[in-house]
């Protein structure tokens, strides 16, 4: 052992001593340092492994400790893939009560927010004017039979030409029809709810004019509801009319399953999607209108995939990426890298397309830290599969 620190020490101090020396000036000498420091670097190369070698003797390397992990197995299954869109709600059944007549409103039983039913009277309006028009029709008709008669009794005694017993007869027809239509109009007055629901809004006041046709409320149906969303139109082929989507509704927690109701027929130009409905029921009225949602479609099925957890697929630095899996050495199981191929991903999940196959044993608590070659202990409290890691 003293000798071969004595060479080493020697090899050292004579290729200081060498640096020291002039530097050669032409190719001959340059080439004869070469092969001499070439020569010495064998030698010194030779003197550490055999350094390396006298100390492994007498100090063998420690084994490394073990270390617990936990594993799972892996299991072909089925891999499905959604997209999110969001979407509202709507209300399926909306409806505007107007007033078939002019008038100011002089009394309304709406706020917003209430309750009604159909059929119920929301409002009345004032036809003080139609009134007056009734009365005046009233007096003209009187004068218009009585003119009527007397040209009747002329036209019987071969008297006056019969244009003035026919104008006379037409006179009191017309006012007799206009009196019928004001008559219909007075039983406008009031304003009755065309469907059951809740007042969303009152768009007029008691004491202001009413137009007709005009909204005085606008009622909601909330009992019956409807979420619409917007798909791109690479969706076409990928959603139909009766098949069933899961629905979210973030601001109240809530999930809910259900069918497409309704499949736009046309793509809009501006944005290039189409209109997707799905009708719900709505019987506690938690669903609000324009409440935000999320739709999710299913927009890819593998029927057999080899699926692992996303977090278990580690990368180097270089960007090969591979998952730590159990391996035996000398009758001891340690861990092992095996680099993967991966393919589709959603959710914490993704597709393993080469690398493992079922008859692996990966490392599930305890991959991130451990490194290849590591002695490990498996400590599984109960059987652990991909499914019981989703």
């Amino acid at each position: 052992m003293k000798y071969i620190l004595f060479s080493l020490m020697t090899i050292l101090l004579f290729g200081s001593c060498q640096q020291e020396a002039a530097t050669p000036t032409n190719l001959t000498e340059r080439k004869a340092l070469l092969a001499e420091q070439k020569k010495q670097l064998r030698e010194l190369q030779w003197s550490i492994d055999t350094l390396q070698e006298a100390i492994h003797k007498e100090e063998p390397p420690k084994d490394k400790p073990t270390k617990t992990v936990s594993t799972m197995k892996l299991v072909n299954e089925e891999f499905k893939r959604y997209t999110e869109i969001q979407a509202t709600i709507q209300s399926d059944d909306v409806a505007m009560a107007s007033s078939e007549t002019g008038g100011r409103i002089v009394y309304l039983n709406a706020k917003e927010g209430q309750n009604v039913r159909k059929g119920q009277l929301i409002a009345k309006v004032d036809l003080d004017a139609i009134d007056k028009q009734v009365d005046e029709i009233n007096t003209s008709l009187s004068l218009a039979r009585d003119t009527y008669k007397r040209q009747k009794r002329l036209w019987e005694q071969n008297i006056g030409s019969e244009m003035q017993y026919l104008q006379t007869k037409n006179n009191v027809d017309r006012l007799e029809q206009s009196l019928k239509t004001l008559d219909f109009q007075k039983t406008k007055a009031n304003v009755y709810a065309p469907i059951s629901g809740a007042i969303d809004k009152v768009m007029l006041k008691e004491g202001e004019m009413s137009s007709p046709g005009l909204p005085i409320v606008e009622i909601l149906n909330t009992y019956k509801v409807k979420v619409v969303a917007d798909l791109p139109e690479n969706y076409l082929g990928k959603v139909k009319r009766g098949e069933s989507v899961d629905i979210h509704f973030p601001a109240l927690e809530l999930d809910k399953r259900a069918k497409i109701s309704l499949v736009g027929r046309s793509i809009d130009p501006t944005n290039r999607t189409f209109k997707i409905e799905i009708d719900l029921s709505n019987p506690d009225l938690s669903l609000k209108p324009n409440l935000l949602a999320i739709v999710k479609i299913n927009d890819l099925i593998i029927a057999d995939a080899l699926i692992v957890p996303q977090e278990l697929v580690l990368q180097e630095i270089s960007g090969k990426e591979y998952v730590m899996v159990v391996s035996q050495k000398e009758g001891k199981k340690i861990a092992a890298k095996k680099y993967v191929e991966q393919g589709e991903s959603y959710d914490g999940k993704v597709q393993i397309v080469s690398g493992i196959t079922t008859q692996d044993e990966i490392i599930v608590i305890g991959a991130r830290n451990a490194k290849a070659g590591d002695p490990i202990e498996i400590s599984n409290p109960e059987t652990t599969d991909t499914k019981k890691n989703k």
